[in-house]
C-alpha cells in the first residue's frame, strides 16, 4: 500500500533584485544597488523558458524588501525600462503565465493595494512571519517588525490570496516565542482561511554576517518545533520543511507534510551553500512515503476559486495535468 503523502512543487527561482531596505543579522542575500544586484529581463525570460521546458509549474519571484528606498535603485530600474520593482515583477509574472508557469511572489512588505495588483498575476503569494518576538537580529530591519508583518498577512486574508508564511528557528527567539508565532498564524487562518502552508525553517549561519558565529538549531529542536506546529495549526494547513537545509525525512516523522519548492534549474539564492537535492534522490530518501507534486496554489483554493480569472484557465490546466500523473 502507498505510504503517507508528502507534497512538493517544481519551480524555477527568480530573485529579481537583492537590494533590500532591511539589514538582518543573518542574511547574505542583501546587496547594495549595483549592476549585479538586478536580474535583467533577458535572463528572467531565459530561465522561465528553461523552467517551462523542464516541466516546472511554478515561477517563484523574490526580491529584497522596498528596494526603491535604497540609494541608486531607481537608476537600475531606468536601465531596464521600468518605473518600479512592482511594475517589473508584474510584467515578468505575465511572461511566466505566457509560458505556462504559475507565479508565486515573495516580495517582503507590501500594502493592500500592491497585493491586490499582484494577485491578478499570481496564483499564490507569501511572507515569512519569522517570529512575533522583538529580536536583536532584526534591530536594523523595519520590515521585520512583527506587527507590520502580521498586518500584511491579515490583508492577504481579506484579499483571499492563498498564502504561505512561516517561522525562522534559531535567530534568538525562545520556545515560547515559537509557540506564540505559530498561534498567531493559526488565529489568522481561523479568521480568514487563507494560509495554505507554514514553513518551519532553520537558521543557517552565514560567513560574513553578524550572526556568523551563532549556532543553528539542532535536529531535535527542529523536530520539536515541527511537532508543535502540527499540533497548533489546523489540519488543512501544510507544515513545510526545506530538504536542502535539514534531514527532511526525519522531520516528516515529526509532522511535516510538505517539502516546498524544488528547482531542477536554479539554486536556493537565500541559502546558496545548500544545493537542492535532485527529485529522484528525494524519492529514495522518502521511501515508505508517497512523494506527490502539487501546484503553488493548493487544491482547496483551486476548488474555492481563490484566484483571478486571468489565470483561471492555466490553473485548471495544470491541476488536471498533475491529477493525470497520480
Amino acid at each position: 500500500m502507498p505510504g503517507p503523502v508528502i507534497t512538493f512543487s517544481k519551480n524555477v527561482f527568480l530573485p529579481l533584485t537583492s537590494v533590500c531596505r532591511n539589514r538582518c543579522g543573518y542574511c547574505c542575500f542583501r546587496t547594495a544597488a549595483t549592476e549585479h544586484s538586478l536580474m535583467p529581463p533577458g535572463e528572467v525570460r531565459r530561465l522561465l523558458a528553461l523552467g517551462s521546458d523542464a516541466g516546472c509549474t511554478e515561477a517563484l519571484f523574490t526580491f529584497g524588501e522596498r528596494p526603491d528606498l535604497e540609494p541608486g535603485f531607481d537608476r537600475l530600474m531606468e536601465t531596464i525600462g521600468y518605473d518600479s520593482i512592482l511594475d517589473y515583477c508584474a510584467a515578468m509574472c505575465e511572461e511566466a503565465i505566457g509560458l505556462g508557469l504559475l507565479p508565486h511572489t515573495n516580495a517582503g512588505i507590501l500594502d493592500e493595494a500592491e497585493m491586490a495588483r499582484l494577485r491578478k498575476v499570481n496564483a499564490s503569494m507569501g511572507l515569512m512571519l519569522e517570529t512575533t518576538a522583538d529580536l536583536e537580529a532584526h534591530r536594523s530591519s523595519p520590515g521585520k517588525d512583527p506587527a507590520v508583518r502580521i498586518a500584511m498577512i491579515e490583508a492577504a486574508g481579506r484579499l483571499r490570496i492563498p498564502f504561505t508564511t512561516g517561522i525562522l528557528v534559531g535567530i534568538g527567539e525562545t520556545t515560547a516565542d515559537r509557540d506564540e508565532s505559530l498561534e498567531t498564524i493559526r488565529d489568522l487562518h481561523r479568521r480568514y482561511g487563507h494560509i495554505q502552508e507554514v514553513i518551519v525553517q532553520n537558521f543557517c549561519p552565514k560567513p560574513g554576517t553578524p550572526m556568523a558565529g551563532a549556532r543553528g538549531p539542532t535536529q531535535e529542536e527542529m523536530c520539536a518545533t515541527v511537532a508543535r506546529a502540527r499540533d497548533v495549526l489546523p489540519m488543512d494547513v501544510a507544515v513545510q520543511v526545506a530538504p536542502n537545509l535539514v534531514e527532511a525525512e526525519s522531520l516528516v516523522a515529526c509532522g511535516a507534510t510538505d517539502i516546498g519548492g524544488i528547482s531542477p534549474l536554479t539554486i536556493d539564492y537565500v541559502n546558496p551553500e545548500h544545493p537542492w537535492p535532485a527529485i529522484e534522490d528525494i524519492r529514495r530518501r522518502f521511501q515508505g512515503y508517497t512523494l506527490q507534486e502539487r501546484l503553488c496554489i493548493y487544491p482547496q483554493f483551486v476548488e474555492k476559486g481563490w484566484y483571478d480569472r486571468h489565470i483561471e484557465a492555466l490553473i485548471k490546466k495544470r491541476e488536471q495535468e498533475l491529477q493525470g500523473k497520480r
